[in-house]
């Protein structure tokens, strides 16, 4: 009779050796379990006789240990990882090294026993595999020290350790184990005495989230409570954050997308663009002697491209933006407060908790001293000096990568390029910065850890805050040091003809009459495209290619379907070899569905699957908020330029939410859980690019755009404020922002080349300037704009930090719910503590 075939039998409680039933119909939990027993007794009675039987828990017996297991119901139910499964695996972390270097191996693994730490060796392809666990012991030190925590004591220590923070903990003694020599296991890695280390992945747990880590999920919710569970805290509160913000993105899509269709609707009868196109002024040189005047009717195109983002509309929009960042951010921290304290680390402190760990590590531990070297401070504010210099010094050379590619691109052999020299000069300025920017980004990742070594912080949370902190500075510079010279400088320190200012011999750009917020809208569009769609390809195509060439690379091993043992069934039963006349350890090849203690070859074929999968480190969490952080830079700061860029983070992230999670839960190796309450320092960092939001923005639309000029054009110098009613108020704008330059004040050089001379018939051009015609001094137009602009910003960003003011007094962090469930929580915790207390004089 199969294995299976009799393991049918016994369900259906009938089999040709007896026809006693397998398991009374019967309520009675005890009778079933001396049932089972009986038939253990059976089985060891029959094993001479190569008689063997395929038995399954009855479901019953598996949820009242499941109820032992966790002292709520409603867990068991939930619970990510079921607990007669996750709770009860054998190894979840593991270590590979070469063979070759085991002796070195097993001298940081003879510290790790001696820590209570069980280790299960097993040899393959050369490479030695140990499988590490913690025995129970550690684990109840863990929960004790919980509970008499000032902060970490909740009602959450009464029950079962969860997988999570087994590996957790287990992670942490891994880190803070040391042989004789003192070397760590990062030390031992720089050796390559280990080659990896990473811990695994948990089928029942892997196979509830791929309903959530799948394409056609996009739209469905997310299951925070499951993602905590599997992954840890840190990890849910990435997606908590990521989801709220992909929310909160929709009506800031929505808007941009009828702004930008306002443009469009107005295109036609936009008097400023009829102004261009229809206009006979020729226009200066864009650089010294190569470049040929040209006519401002050649550029209508391009009019059109500049007045479909800078109107009335983008205007309204961007203020829209900085007070959507400000209620975006203090709506979080009510959010986050919610789900913190559904998952009881509301009060959770990271100082304690890694003092907890400290004390189950090495019972003997002393605190660590909080010091602070004065000279490693001075050393480290100097390179990062330094650094700082070398991005802006980056940011320089895209400045004369420019203005030394406009000249070159004006002879091209191609007409079109040559036509249109200065918008293909920006967009491939724009192309180097992303290139710029990826290279930078490894410079800046080895800088910072370098930092990080020499810096020596004194916790987790301490390392984790510096290098957030540095990485962020320096890939903030990278990225906006360009953008701040196109928005705020491009077109207003260049000068005029005859005194024009010059970098690397070349003269700088200016801005077309149009207006300025045109490059700066090809030069967001280029990178966010540019960084978001190469990016997410690069992230999926990586691991997906490692998972892939792994499985072809690696030989395949025996299969089998044993599964994991629970305690009190818990026999060592082999399969008998006809051949050897002995029990062995190998599994059968055929597949046994039955509670045994897994074999080598079922546990290394999880391992190596494991294995195969791409790599993680502490930071890949962080590159992932990081990317999100930058994305909210982007939309926040210069959102004037570019409407349509939330509706591009949105479509981005709607995509990229599920991206991330087929990462994490398919492609890449598990995440080491970690315990937090917050997002950590990366809510520091939010709410500054908040304030800089508001300040910004309100630069963008006083310096950047045209809009406060045609403000005061309109109540000063238009043809209204002259009253002519038959006239639109803004006919006559583009003009007055010109100057006429003659070429006998100047010298006729400056324009074109000497051998050229006979082919422009041209006496006078006109350049973007509020300037006197003679001298080309400043008109008290100029004057007149430059105040506007200033009071403009002036009371724009006091209104918007006023509004921020206001919007964090009117949404508190914590909602009322939250304060009151967790005061109820703390009275019960407390009325418990005082019935459970014994009389003192017992």
């Amino acid at each position: 009779m199969s294995t299976r075939k009799m393991e049918k039998d016994i369900e259906l409680g009938e089999t040709k050796e007896s026809e006693e039933p397998f398991i009374p119909q019967t309520k009675n939990l005890e009778k079933k379990k001396k049932r089972v027993k009986s038939l253990l007794d059976e089985m060891r009675t029959n094993q001479q006789d190569h008689c063997f039987y395929g038995l399954r828990a009855p479901d019953e017996v598996i949820e009242e240990k499941l109820r032992k297991v966790y002292d709520d119901s409603e867990d068991v139910q939930k619970s990510v990882i079921p607990g007669n499964q996750a709770l009860l695996t054998e190894y979840y972390y593991i270590l590979v090294g070469k063979k070759e270097k085991e002796k070195e191996q097993e001298a940081f693994i003879s510290k790790l026993e001696a820590k209570k730490i069980e280790v299960r060796r097993i040899e393959r392809d050369g490479k030695m595999f140990y499988g590490l666990r913690a025995q129970e012991e550690v684990f109840e030190e863990y929960q004790y020290l919980l509970k008499v925590s000032d902060t970490c004591n909740t009602e959450d220590v009464k029950r079962s350790i969860t997988l999570a923070t087994r590996i957790r903990i287990v992670h942490f003694i891994l880190h803070q184990t040391q042989r004789n020599t003192k070397d760590g296991l990062e030390e031992l890695m720089t050796r390559d005495v280990f080659e990896t280390k990473y811990c695994l992945h948990e089928e029942n747990g892997q196979r509830e989230l791929k309903a959530w880590a799948r394409w056609r999920a996009a739209f469905n919710n997310q299951p925070f409570q499951k993602i905590q569970k599997y992954f840890g805290e840190k990890v849910a509160l990435y997606y908590l954050w990521l989801g709220w913000y992909t929310t909160f993105l929709v009506p800031a899509a929505v808007l941009g997308v009828v702004v930008f269709l306002c443009g469009i609707a107005f295109f036609n009868s936009n008097p400023l663009i009829k102004e261009v196109c229809e206009s006979n002024i020729t226009m200066c040189p864009r650089c010294e002697r190569r470049c040929h005047p040209w006519k401002l009717s050649d550029t209508c195109d391009y009019a059109k491209v500049s007045y479909l983002f800078d109107n009335k509309a983008t205007v309204v929009f961007a203020m829209f933006m900085a007070v959507w960042a400000t209620t975006f951010l203090e709506l979080w921290k009510r959010h986050r407060a919610k789900h913190v304290s559904k998952w009881k680390v509301f009060d959770w402190c990271e100082e304690e908790e890694e003092l907890i760990l400290e004390i189950v590590n090495d019972s003997d531990c002393k605190p660590k001293v909080f010091k602070h070297s004065y000279l490693r401070s001075i050393a480290v504010l100097v390179v990062g000096t330094i650094m700082v210099l070398v991005i802006i010094g980056l940011a320089h050379a895209l400045v004369v990568f420019r203005v030394v590619a406009n000249p070159l691109l004006s002879d091209s052999r191609w007409e079109f390029i040559r036509d249109n020299a200065n918008t293909v000069a920006v967009m491939l300025g724009a192309v180097a910065h992303y290139i710029t920017i990826q290279i930078m980004t490894v410079v800046s990742i080895c800088s910072a850890q370098t930092f990080l070594t020499f810096m020596s912080p004194n916790s987790r949370y301490d390392k984790e805050k510096s290098f957030t902190i540095m990485m962020f500075t320096f890939q903030f510079l990278t990225l906006f040091s360009s953008l701040f010279y196109v928005a705020f400088f491009l077109g207003r320190i260049n000068g005029h003809p005859g005194n024009y200012v010059r970098i690397a011999g070349h003269r700088l750009e200016e801005c077309h009459p149009s207006g300025c917020l045109t490059d700066l809208f090809i030069q967001m569009a280029v990178i966010m495209t540019l960084s978001q769609g190469i990016n997410s390809i690069a992230e999926i195509t990586k691991p997906w290619l490692k998972k892939k060439l792994s499985k072809v690379m690696t030989k395949k091993v025996i299969t089998c379907r044993h599964k994991i043992t629970i305690p009190w069934l818990k026999k060592n039963w082999w399969k008998k070899d006809p051949d050897e006349g002995e029990n062995t350890d190998v599994c059968s090849k055929k597949n046994v569905d039955c509670w045994v203690k897994p074999c080598d070859y079922c546990l290394f074929k999880d391992w190596r699957k494991n294995h195969q999968l791409a790599d993680t480190d502490g930071f890949s969490l962080f590159h992932e908020i990081l990317e999100m952080v930058i994305q909210f830079s982007f939309i926040t700061l210069f959102v004037a330029a570019f409407p349509l860029a939330p509706f591009m983070a949105l479509i981005n992230n709607i995509f990229e939410i599920r991206l991330d999670a087929i990462k994490m839960v398919q492609l890449e190796r598990r995440l080491i859980p970690k315990k937090t309450n917050s997002i950590g320092v990366w809510a520091n960092v939010l709410e500054t690019i908040g304030v800089l939001a508001a300040i910004s923005n309100g630069l963008v639309i006083g310096i950047t755009s045209d809009f406060i000029p045609r403000l005061v054009y309109y109540y000063f110098y238009g043809p209204c404020a002259m009253g002519m009613t038959d006239t639109h108020c803004m006919s006559g704008y583009i003009k007055s922002t010109l100057t006429t330059a003659y070429m006998k004040n100047s010298n006729p050089d400056t324009f074109v080349l000497p051998q050229q001379k006979h082919l422009f018939n041209v006496t006078a051009c006109s350049f973007r300037d509020f300037r006197s015609e003679e001298d080309h001094s400043l008109t008290s137009h100029f004057w007149l704009v430059l105040a506007a602009r200033l009071g403009f910003v002036i009371v724009f960003e006091h209104l918007l930090l006023a509004f921020k003011a206001i919007a964090a007094w009117f949404f508190p962090s914590d909602s009322l719910t939250v304060k009151n469930d967790r005061l109820e929580k703390k009275l019960d915790r407390l009325k418990e503590e005082l019935k459970g207390r014994k009389h003192p004089l017992q």
